[in-house]
């Protein structure tokens, strides 16, 4: 397995440029992986800045629902960066139309994650937001979201070599 390392912090806590410092420790080329769609002006916009944010070293393999999948399909030890988790997971409930899904299911799919990151001979980097701090969610779909977040965090801190909360752009280590 290569080597696994999370980061996970606020909104806007400087996660992904922390992220990409860590992947470009290794030798290019790179893949950003990104779970992340363009569905509205907003997110096009944010997409667009963290594409310049990176230089022309950088591959971007683009996989909203399946990133294990994506992974899987590569060949190499080049460095890959997942960003993001909760985007991942925002995803998933948008395809499932409403549909209950259960924070089973939610583990279960981070463990598909997690066996492509076994397999992949490279350094793998997961990008992810912290949801646990924050107040408890009113509705149960959202608190069950947070809640497959947070089991999520725990698996993949789990199986890394190294954990970094981001606060304030600065990447404390915690694993």
């Amino acid at each position: 397995m290569g080597e696994l390392t999370l980061f996970i912090g606020g909104a806007k806590s400087g996660k992904t440029k922390a992220a990409l410092k860590e992947a470009q420790r290794h030798p290019a080329p790179y893949y950003y992986l990104a779970t992340a769609q363009g569905l509205d002006d907003e997110m096009r916009s944010r997409i667009t800045h963290h594409q310049a944010e990176r230089g022309p070293d950088w591959r971007t393999l683009e996989s909203p629902l399946e990133p294990e999948k994506a992974i899987s399909s590569l060949e190499g030890d080049s460095p890959v960066l997942m960003d993001c988790v909760t985007l991942w997971f925002s995803n998933l409930l948008c395809e499932s139309q409403d549909e209950f899904l259960p924070v089973g299911f939610f583990s279960d799919r981070v463990k598909r994650l997690l066996a492509a990151i076994r397999e992949y001979k490279g350094p793998v980097i997961v990008v992810s937001n912290e949801l646990g701090s924050g107040m408890v969610p009113m509705d149960p779909m959202s608190r069950d979201y947070r809640d497959a977040i947070g089991v999520a965090h725990q698996l993949l801190a789990g199986e890394a070599q190294a954990v970094y909360l981001v606060v304030a752009g600065i990447p404390v280590r915690i694993k």
